[in-house]
């Protein structure tokens, strides 16, 4: 396996030294942050990053506002009352991107969210209780219980609720395989996932480094991410 210290500087070479490496790593994630997290905005970032995956992010962005209205503010106890003819009209309503297989993606989400809220308190609760150092457990779990949640939805969920956790990006891919990690240049096995998750333990292990910047430094390290151009991850 190769160390991590080679994979970093390589990146600094890539990126223009050091301080401007450190300089496009983001905060480190505040687990208490994610603890706090209401369900509603749990509920709604699943339905974002559903909606996202396979279109054009900005659309989303652009017509979220409509979003909000048509899923009532994602109020899980209120989503998990409606009727089926609320469901149908919302697969209808031209406020958001009509795609019915995804409109019904949140209401079973709602589901998921209730249920794990009355398990746990909170998904915010539980998502914070979670093992840091399983984050490939927590992504089965998502793509079991959840609706439309694997794949790399899973993992962009964690990353844009604020859990400390890595992405499966290409270069991050590439630069694990460099490493001699033993995984599909498309990892999508539970096998994978966790080969990844036993490597990302241990340099978050020996470095101290959070999951999201190891993730990050390994993506560019690697692939078209020179200094002019931006990470992939």
């Amino acid at each position: 396996m190769a160390n991590f210290t080679a994979i970093r500087k390589r990146a600094e070479a890539r990126k223009g030294g050091p301080a401007a490496l450190a300089a496009l790593l983001p905060a480190v994630p505040d687990q208490a942050a994610v603890a706090r997290l209401a369900d509603d905005r749990v509920l709604a970032e699943m339905t974002q990053r559903i909606f996202c995956s396979g279109f054009v992010w900005r659309v989303i962005e652009q017509k979220w506002p409509g979003f909000e209205a048509v899923f009532l503010g994602f109020d899980v106890a209120r989503l998990c009352f409606e009727p089926d003819e609320f469901w149908e009209a919302a697969t209808r309503d031209a406020r958001i991107v009509r795609h019915a297989a995804k409109v019904m993606a949140v209401r079973a989400n709602a589901r998921f969210v209730a249920d794990i809220a009355a398990e746990h308190g909170s998904f915010g609760a539980f998502l914070a209780a979670w093992p840091m150092e399983d984050q490939a457990g927590l992504l089965d779990l998502l793509a079991k219980r959840g609706s439309r949640l694997g794949g790399m939805t899973g993992q962009y969920l964690l990353r844009f609720l604020g859990r400390d956790s890595w992405i499966t990006s290409r270069d991050m891919v590439a630069c694990l395989r460099d490493a001699g990690v033993e995984v599909a240049a498309q990892p999508g096995s539970k096998r994978d996932f966790l080969a990844i998750q036993a490597q990302m333990n241990a340099w978050r292990a020996k470095t101290g480094l959070s999951f999201i910047h190891l993730s990050r430094i390994c993506a560019m390290s690697v692939g078209e991410n020179h200094a002019s151009a931006p990470e992939e991850e």
